[in-house]
């Protein structure tokens, strides 16, 4: 399972107090229509590549780590959504558990200010810009597994993009080595037909 895994600075995370008790906490796990240096490619996520993944069961953590649950949205405790921009963003009440209530009180103190999520890719493409860079853009997720706020941000693993990328590079040769089979074909076909026509009309001739 190619799980990746991505980090973004989120200045944007909001604490305030809930009627229900305990601290709503919201904020954005992923950028649209944005380029994101990965090193030796960019890449960028179309607007609307997390449409059809908000009802996906993810859970929320911190630091991704599956033994400290804030919310999962199956649950109904944490929620999924996007916002005008389609920027992909969370948001959760705080349960009554002390390392939620830490992590509320680092995010309002600006000691955690960055947000991650987990996910694994549907629909891709791969081009090249003008300054020569190849370009990978997310155009559908096949699932998010979670979102978490980080406390450092995970070295982006580029292992899948390359394996993606080296198969899009065979397939593009795979194409040009099939068009110039079927080019040679055709020149052969070409070559048979103006021979069986000289043929014709030399038997005519006689």
């Amino acid at each position: 399972m190619n799980i990746e895994r991505r980090s973004i600075y989120n200045d944007k995370i909001e604490v305030r107090e809930s009627e229900e008790g305990g601290f709503l906490i919201e904020g954005i796990a992923a950028l649209v229509d944005k380029d994101n240096d990965m090193g030796w490619y960019i890449e960028r996520v179309e607007r609307g590549a997390f449409e059809t993944r908000l009802n996906d069961d993810v859970r929320f953590l911190i630091n991704h780590d599956p033994n400290l649950i804030l919310a999962r949205t199956k649950s109904g405790t944490g929620e999924l959504f996007t916002d005008n921009n389609g920027n992909l963003c969370y948001r959760y009440r705080t349960p009554n558990r002390s390392y939620a209530n830490d992590l509320a009180d680092a995010i309002r103190s600006g000691d955690i200010d960055q947000s991650s999520y987990a996910f694994t890719i549907d629909s891709e493409a791969w081009s090249v810009r003008d300054d020569g860079k190849e370009v990978r853009t997310i155009k559908r997720y096949k699932q998010l597994y979670d979102v978490s706020p980080v406390t450092y941000p995970a070295d982006p693993d580029t292992n899948v993009a390359k394996r993606s990328f080296d198969a899009h590079k065979e397939n593009i040769i795979k194409n040009e080595v099939s068009s110039d089979l079927i080019n040679e074909d055709q020149h052969k076909l070409y070559k048979i037909q103006a021979e069986q026509r000289n043929r014709r009309l030399q038997m005519l001739n006689y």
